[in-house]
């Protein structure tokens, strides 16, 4: 009997190992095919700037002299409706069209070209408005141990990540939009709702929540956010125990598409 189990136990861990590797191989043949194909130009339009601060020397007005991604969502769309936008974030390999559907466990489950796939896909919380951007919006992607999806969101957490200043943007670009944000807040922390919090009651609310992101913050930046601002949450998991790797960023400034 022990020995079967034995057996079994073993037969387990290798179709594990296995599908893992294939679920890897299928994410890089849609990576190569999406970039293969993928139409993006750096836009260097000045765009509308989002809520500046009266504080001329703030890193604010650095960061808003970056480019927008412009992208041309057309071959995208054509391989998934589901497709609201696309995501880069510097210094990563996070450069990924993002999707939407109607839950938040579809995605986990199944990759850009809808095919069951443990790998999972980049994708924006069901209770987000992509064409608002609202309080809090909420992206969520697999760990991989290969760095695929979020798996190297792990590096904003490193010294050499955090003593680059350029790397403190997220490009965000949709269907309507241009967007830029800039990074306010990074740490890790136990699974919890508070963070992933899409709206709030009212200002103070959404106070109280800014203050308690930007305290756990661990990079060594000190930008400044305030009930005005409009959120963009990057989250993933740290391990196998429930931990999370969190990014927080604010819009900074926008653009209407040219295509």
């Amino acid at each position: 009997m022990v020995s079967i189990l034995c057996l079994s136990a073993i037969i387990f861990s290798i179709s594990t190992i296995l599908k893992w590797y294939r679920d890897n191989a299928k994410i890089q043949q849609i990576d190569k095919e999406i970039d293969k194909n993928l139409d993006i130009e750096m836009s260097e339009e000045e765009g509308e700037l989002y809520n500046p601060p009266h504080n001329q020397k703030s890193d604010y007005y650095y960061y808003v002299t970056f480019p927008f991604y412009e992208v041309n969502f057309s071959t995208l769309l054509a391989k998934n409706k589901d497709t609201i936008g696309f995501i880069h974030v510097p210094n990563t390999n996070i450069h990924y069209p993002v999707v939407q559907t109607k839950d938040n466990s579809y995605y986990l489950k199944h990759d850009f070209y809808q095919t069951e796939n443990n790998a999972g896909w980049i994708f924006m919380d069901y209770r987000s408005d992509i064409d608002s951007i609202g309080d809090n919006t909420v992206i969520y992607g697999h760990a991989r141990l290969d760095e695929s999806m979020f798996g190297s969101l792990k590096k904003v957490l490193t010294t050499s990540w955090q003593s680059n200043r350029d790397n403190y943007v997220i490009f965000f670009s949709t269907l309507k939009e241009n967007l830029l944000f800039q990074i306010f807040s990074i740490y890790t922390i136990k699974s919890e709702n508070y963070y992933i919090t899409p709206y709030f009651r009212d200002s103070e609310e959404k106070r109280v929540w800014i203050l308690t992101m930007q305290k756990r913050n661990v990079a060594p930046i000190s930008t400044t956010v305030d009930v005005n601002d409009k959120v963009l949450t990057l989250s993933t998991c740290q391990n196998n125990r429930g931990g999370r790797i969190v990014v927080h960023a604010k819009l900074i400034k926008r653009e209407k598409r040219k295509n």
